[in-house]
């Protein structure tokens, strides 16, 4: 068993080593994490800028990635405490958006302000306990190559959203967007996707509209 499974495995060890690692009641790492671990385990791809700014909760045990020529923006959160978080090359963060993995974004992304893609979700079943005692589940968000994502979205826990793909402003993401489409709405459904035969964006029926999300 390695070093990391024995950690996780025993809650005290597991709640000494986070102390160790950030203060309590806190996902925010040490400085001496910052600047002297996370640097050997997590990778930053050339000409990334990372706003001072903005609040990089990453911690060495999870997995954290930017490629090249990226932007986080001012006031954004990137949290890979419970799940890990891979951005890809060109890709833009925008003012105050909030990343908490498991997520995978691909490489031309934008997103706008104040989205919220959370891979996270608490239990609340027990009503004889405060849902933040409850466990937490995880389920991967992928944003797919070249997707634009509205200022205001909420992206939802195991979505993917397929490449080329818009989310307009203001809508709530919980089911699969299919490459390039257009999505709109809380629950955000499918208006327009791309015909390569006729090299057009066309509306979809309300019909077809249905049919494509009963797929997803």
């Amino acid at each position: 068993m390695s070093i990391q499974d024995k950690i996780k495995s025993s809650p005290r060890l597991k709640r000494l080593v986070l102390r160790l690692l950030s203060p309590r009641n806190s996902m925010r790492p040490r400085l001496w994490v910052r600047y002297l671990m996370n640097p050997f385990f997590h990778k930053k791809g050339k000409h990334t800028r990372i706003s001072r700014k903005a609040m990089m909760d990453v911690m060495p045990f999870n997995f954290f990635e930017i490629g090249a020529e990226s932007t986080i923006e001012r006031y954004a959160v990137v949290n890979n405490g419970m799940g890990p978080v891979k951005i890809g090359s060109n890709t833009f963060i925008g003012i105050n958006d909030v990343i908490i993995g498991p997520v995978t974004i691909g490489d031309e992304v934008i997103l706008a302000q104040n989205v919220v893609a959370s891979g996270l979700n608490h239990s609340y079943e027990n009503v004889k306990q405060p849902i933040w005692r409850q466990p937490c589940s995880t389920s991967e968000i992928v944003l797919e190559d070249e997707c634009w994502i509205g200022a205001n979205v909420v992206i939802t826990a195991g979505v993917r959203v397929g490449k080329h793909s818009v989310v307009a402003g203001g809508s709530v993401v919980t089911r699969d967007v299919p490459p390039y489409s257009i999505a709109v709405g809380n629950p955000a459904r499918v208006v327009k996707q791309y015909n390569p035969e006729s090299a057009e964006w066309e509306k979809i029926s309300q019909n077809k509209a249905l049919a494509v999300s009963s797929l997803q």
